[in-house]
């Protein structure tokens, strides 16, 4: 074994809440014994993406003795998860420039017969950054700018509050209706965001690597099903790892509730394209 970066819980502060599950793109952490573990040093690729999800800052990432990171081994615990899973750490790895990783994941994908061609790019398309790619500087205003014609664009918002923190699930226009909640950034990535997504819906905001207090949103959304009686919850993130723990809280939220309804996950990439959208279980 060689000496290399890999996340280090401090198991004092860990409560175990599990929003660093969905922010591993390598599937390396789980819930044992109401803590949050390592399964493997195999699994961990010590980039730390995991790190901005915990709200008691118990992940960092230190040097030691370990086991290599193996990507075929990697590939072969997410293979069964599902495409967002799939996407999401394909995304990781062309973030943070890890090109060799990156190819031997397409390998292994194409082996099963698993086709992401929008990953399969040359090594110079990948650019090396540290810390979560939510936070890559990226710059899109080389980008031919299309201007609307009819002048102002109309605001299809229903309601005031919006921030999840400060609706209340009792208040008149959640009841019986259809929701959207959506991670902050998404509303400005996504052009088309109001009228494709927000007619006729009810809308809360969060961001699930910034907010305190998450366990609150859990119990909202909960209430949002048994009391006020939603007919569907839609959550919207972006493709960014640390992005997927809004969907981790509502579905813990709708686990949590005794009525049953769908729930679809739509996923916009940091380009405005929509990167993927379907009805996910709880």
């Amino acid at each position: 074994m060689a000496k290399r970066k890999i996340i280090k819980i401090d198991l004092d502060k860990c409560t175990g809440c599990g929003l660093c599950i969905p922010n591993c793109p390598e599937g390396a952490l789980q819930i044992i014994d109401g803590k949050a573990r390592l399964v493997s040093d195999l699994f961990c690729d010590g980039l730390g993406a995991c790190c901005g999800s915990c709200p008691e800052d118990a992940i960092t990432v230190e040097e030691r003795e370990a086991e290599e990171y193996d990507e075929r081994k990697v590939m072969e615990n997410i293979v069964t998860q599902g495409t967002n899973t799939i996407r999401a750490h394909l995304h990781h790895l062309k973030a943070h420039g890890q090109v060799q990783y990156l190819k031997e994941a397409i390998a292994f994908l194409k082996e099963k017969g698993i086709d992401f061609q929008e990953f399969d790019a040359p090594a110079h398309q990948a650019a090396p950054v540290t810390g979560c790619p939510g936070m890559k500087v990226m710059d899109f205003s080389a980008r031919q700018e299309e201007v609307a014609s009819g002048g102002e664009q109309p605001s299809f918002l229903r309601q005031w509050p919006i921030q999840l923190h400060l609706v209340s699930p009792l208040a008149p226009y959640f009841q019986g209706k259809d929701v959207v909640i959506s991670a902050d950034c998404v509303a400005y990535s996504l052009g088309n965001f109001h009228a494709a997504y927000l007619r006729g819906n009810s809308l809360a905001i969060a961001c699930p690597k910034l907010d305190t207090k998450q366990e609150v949103y859990i119990e909202k959304i909960k209430a949002l099903v048994d009391e006020a009686k939603i007919n569907t919850l839609s959550v919207m993130i972006m493709e960014v790892p640390c992005c997927r723990g809004l969907l981790v809280i509502a579905q813990e939220g709708l686990r949590r509730a005794k009525r049953k309804i769908p729930l679809k996950c739509i996923i916009v990439g940091i380009k405005g394209q929509i990167v993927s959208q379907e009805w996910v279980s709880v």
